[in-house]
């Protein structure tokens, strides 16, 4: 019985990622695209408009304003009503205000455009996230998500030569980077209809998935949820002012503080301190996004393998950040890319295994709630971030207070995550089942020594189903 068990789970797992987590990357490309594609647009744009560092820096930023205003409530609306309809609602209304924003002349004009857009985009990464949780175990959910985040590398590999490429476009009286907006938001709108139709909210509704697998999945995720709740249910309130929750969403604004301000000013950097041409820029910007995706993997794969979430998510951090001051320090073009691509590969690795631990503490309407809120307040320093770049470049006229103060971020940011207190991992086979106790912390066969240090050295025990 358990090896037909064990057939069934790994047959339910290979379909439902067959089916989900294609169409998931291809969303999260384009909208890191839409999202992104000002930072190479800026290579040509700042002179065009005659905007400041400081014009650009602001404008940057302030999409994450509007981007704060519906994340809570787009979170929630995914674990309420429907994900694969707010997705879609979110994709159509983006893809429209990025193309529109191709007709900007003055900064009041470009924070407007910026605002809009993330309004229109707002909850789009906490709704995808809350969706994994419907239909990925704990055991495979940080693998899942690191194929999400995986798509904004991708993005800024394919993304840097196809904006050199349409930024030398001039049709119809447009210069390039005006049709760079236009070529990447309407694919947006097209997803978003298709999504529709492809997507399914939850694993009970999902005629494509046989009944013995779709038995099987929402059996494991029961289970994983009991498991949960006889730790401790948290309501929406509780979950709010929890010590753990408030750990991460600190820790969480001082990261994207540090990784926005990189995305965004790498390829304007770069092309200062090395004096070459728009295209050639556009071609190295792809070397640092390659070393973050397989970072990405590897970092994903090892945490699922090993239970372990802060470290992973805190150590590449570390590791990254100081050679983002070293980049902006040097002279020579190739050590400026080899810089920028340790800092890339290192800090981006990181999001795979963060965002694997509020669904650990939590579920629920409270996850939910949680996955909004974190984003929300991230979205801040991302605001942040962009913005303290081009204000004390535009101060001082070099980059290098700028880059030190994201080094810094990037460094309180992993210190407040290695301060979250894990708590007890349980294994679906150790869950209590419907109205039994959960067993005593030293009873538990899953409890995880990482998690108890005096108890005797061994494995944790997994469950047979699906492994």
């Amino acid at each position: 019985m358990t090896t037909a068990i064990s057939d069934v789970g790994r047959s339910a797992r290979r379909r439902i990622a067959r089916r989900l987590l294609p169409l998931i990357f291809v969303l999260y490309f384009v909208a890191i695209l839409d999202r992104f594609n000002l930072a190479y647009a800026a290579l040509e744009m700042i002179s065009d408009l005659h905007f400041s560092d400081r014009v650009f820096g602001f404008g940057a930023g302030v999409l994450f304003f509007g981007y704060i205003l519906l994340e809570i409530p787009g979170a929630l609306i995914a674990e309420r009503w429907s994900a694969r309809r707010w997705i879609a609602r979110i994709m159509v209304t983006w893809g429209l205000i990025t193309a529109l924003t191709a007709f900007i002349h003055t900064p009041g004009q470009f924070y407007w455009a910026r605002f809009l857009l993330g309004t229109a985009e707002a909850g789009f990464t906490p709704c995808v996230l809350v969706y994994l949780t419907h239909w990925f175990r704990a055991e495979d959910r940080a693998r899942a998500i690191a194929v999400y985040f995986m798509a904004s590398t991708v993005a800024f590999i394919l993304g840097a030569p196809l904006a050199g490429w349409l930024m030398g476009v001039h049709w119809l009286g447009l210069n390039g980077w005006r049709w760079l907006f236009i070529a990447e938001g309407i694919p947006a709108v097209a997803l978003g209809i298709f999504t529709l139709f492809w997507l399914t909210d939850w694993p009970r509704e999902a005629r494509w998935l046989p009944a013995g697998e779709r038995d099987w999945l929402m059996g494991e995720l029961e289970a994983e949820k009991r498991a949960k709740d006889a730790q401790r249910a948290f309501t929406i309130g509780e979950a709010l002012r929890d010590r753990n929750v408030t750990l991460l969403w600190l820790g969480y604004f001082f990261v994207l503080a540090g990784a926005t301000g990189f995305v965004f000013w790498m390829p304007t950097i770069l092309k200062r301190l090395s004096g070459l041409s728009t295209m050639k820029v556009t071609l190295l910007a792809m070397i640092p996004w390659v070393a973050a995706f397989f970072s990405k993997i590897i970092n994903g794969r090892h945490s699922d393998q090993t239970g372990e979430r802060r470290w992973h998510a805190a150590l590449p951090l570390f590791l990254g950040a100081p050679a983002f001051l070293a980049a902006g320090l040097s002279s020579r073009t190739w050590l400026i890319v080899a810089l920028l691509t340790w800092t890339c590969g290192w800090v981006e690795a990181n999001y795979p295994a963060f965002w694997a631990m509020p669904s650990e503490l939590l579920s629920g309407s409270a996850a939910a709630v949680v996955f909004g809120l974190i984003n929300s307040i991230g979205s801040l320093g991302s605001f942040v971030g962009p913005y303290a770049i081009g204000y004390l470049s535009t101060r001082t006229h070099s980059f290098t207070a700028g880059l030190a103060c994201m080094v810094v971020s990037l460094y309180i940011g992993g210190i407040f995550w290695l301060c979250v207190q894990p708590r007890r991992r349980l294994s679906n086979s150790s869950a209590p089942a419907a109205g039994e106790e959960l067993p005593r912390r030293a009873e538990s066969p899953g409890y995880s020594r990482r998690c108890a240090p005096t108890t005797p050295r061994r494995r944790p025990l997994r469950a047979s189903a699906g492994n």
